[in-house]
């Protein structure tokens, strides 16, 4: 069964069982894939994770059965799943930016409409890629927790990453390698609650250790950071073309990684960080920038 098949049907599982408990397991085996996979995969496709899917149609059903009239509050809260009535009205006015109450009396509703598979030609264009088993790796740098998918709201990522300038240069600075212009971001601990993301560079033992004491950055600088561990795994790494900015990129490239590569390579994505390397050249060479796409992945079992 191919992927677009897998996914529909996994779709169409949803939909049939939208006012019952949902198990992602049982979800991803309508596809015939892991749970863990299927979830990474539909939230890089849909840029939402499953479990934002999953609300979002039933506040948005909830809302019509409110609308059209005869159905009680609490009625309807416990057919979506809900415990309490209150715990109800705080997501659906979260979602629909009106209370329950106003939408029975007529408000204006958000519409969330259920996703269908369009079947389309893919492929047929060449995907360069290596299959690399990376070391145990330590990222020096920052981060936080956002809500939703990874690059699923580009906007926060991005915000965060203008907002934090002053680090990236304190680090750049401290960078003994060869490749000083390349900075790194990871993507961990991917969940439904969101996701963490980290900013920073893969330094050398001496980098890291001159930047606690007096003859680099001093403590105090020193304290901003704080040194990501990246278990060993198997990745397959791609690359975007050379051009400018290969960030207006990286999104599509990373879409048909899922849609077009895994469902053919015998992989599937595997519980490990997402890492994304940036060569940013400026000068003469800033239409060589590129971006690398360091996919974790695992051989799929049969």
């Amino acid at each position: 069964m191919d992927w677009t098949t897998g996914i529909q049907r996994a779709i169409d599982y949803i939909e049939i069982h939208i006012d019952e408990p949902l198990n992602y397991d049982d979800i991803a085996r309508e596809a015939f894939s892991s749970g863990y996979h299927f979830q990474r995969v539909f939230s890089i496709l849909c840029g939402w994770t499953l479990g934002e899917y999953i609300r979002n149609r039933r506040l948005s059903l909830a809302g019509q059965e409110l609308q059209s009239g005869g159905a009680r509050v609490i009625d309807v809260a416990m057919k979506y799943g809900y415990d309490s009535p209150d715990s109800f009205a705080r997501a659906f006015q979260k979602f629909h930016g009106v209370t329950p109450s106003q939408a029975r009396g007529g408000a204006t509703l958000k519409s969330f409409s259920r996703l269908s598979v369009k079947v389309s030609l893919e492929g047929g264009s060449s995907m360069n890629y290596r299959i690399e088993n990376k070391p145990e790796m330590i990222l020096t740098g920052y981060g936080r927790r956002f809500e939703g998918a990874p690059g699923g709201r580009l906007k926060q990522e991005a915000d965060f990453t203008m907002r934090t300038r002053p680090q990236q240069y304190l680090l750049q600075g401290v960078d003994t390698f060869e490749n000083a212009s390349s900075s790194a971001s990871v993507v961990m601990n991917v969940n439904d609650d969101g996701f963490d993301f980290f900013l920073g560079r893969f330094l050398s033992d001496k980098a890291r250790a001159d930047m606690a004491s007096e003859f680099s950055l001093g403590p105090e600088y020193a304290a901003l950071f704080q040194d990501i561990a990246i278990p060993a795994h198997t990745c397959a790494v791609f690359e975007t073309e050379r051009c400018g900015y290969p960030t207006e990129t990286f999104l599509d490239l990373r879409a048909r990684i899922v849609s077009e590569w895994l469902p053919s390579s015998g992989y599937q994505l595997s519980d490990a960080p997402e890492i994304t390397v940036y060569h940013w050249y400026g000068g003469e060479r800033r239409r060589e920038r590129y971006i690398e796409l360091w996919m974790p992945i695992e051989e799929r079992a049969e």
